[in-house]
């Protein structure tokens, strides 16, 4: 799982009109909820929020908020708001996680290499682009692999075939097939 850090600074004004000097001095507003406690309202460098989170666009994250009352938080961004003419960040929302408590993640399957059974004339046909995963935040993969090399024609691979590491629980149907080499 990627980790990054973010600093965050507490937001004590609300409204229309204070949230517009926030945007106006160069900061996004946000909100962490979940993690059993109150929601907390945080501003964020717009700059620095912008690029931290373009580096983990559409990838599982655990991002840990420093916030200026010296406390942490451990979060995933649940959603991103952006103005949408000028595309720029109007808003963040993020979840806080329970990092000892296991949690459900869709995780992308990557596909590498070319398979045999193309260069004889198959088609390669992907029926998943990702898996549902299970376990502690920290200890799941940015992203399950299948090398294609060694996939004849008539071959494929099931969700049970990955390799997942230890103490990590699949949720999809074992043999559920991520791709298969057909017969065109």
């Amino acid at each position: 799982m990627i980790t990054k850090e973010i600093p965050a600074a507490v937001r004590t004004a609300f409204g229309k009109g204070p949230m517009r000097r926030v945007r106006l001095a160069g900061k996004t507003p946000a909100i962490v909820y979940g993690g059993g406690s109150e929601a907390q309202a945080l501003e964020f460098e717009t700059k620095v929020l912008f690029n931290e989170l373009l580096d983990i666009q559409g990838r599982n994250a655990v991002i840990t908020l420093k916030i200026d009352d010296g406390t942490e938080k451990k979060v995933l961004v649940k959603e991103i708001q952006t103005e949408p003419v000028k595309d720029v960040l109007y808003h963040a929302d993020f979840l806080e996680l329970v990092i000892d408590k296991p949690a459900q993640f869709s995780v992308p399957i990557t596909y590498t290499g070319k398979a045999k059974g193309v260069d004889l004339g198959g088609i390669l046909h992907v029926e998943k682009t990702e898996v549902l995963l299970k376990g502690l935040p920290l200890a799941i993969p940015d992203e399950c692999t299948i090398n294609l090399n060694p996939l004849a024609i008539g071959d494929k691979v099931v969700a049970g075939d990955l390799a997942i590491p230890d103490g990590i629980e699949l949720l999809n149907d074992p043999e559920m097939v991520c791709v298969a080499i057909i017969k065109p």
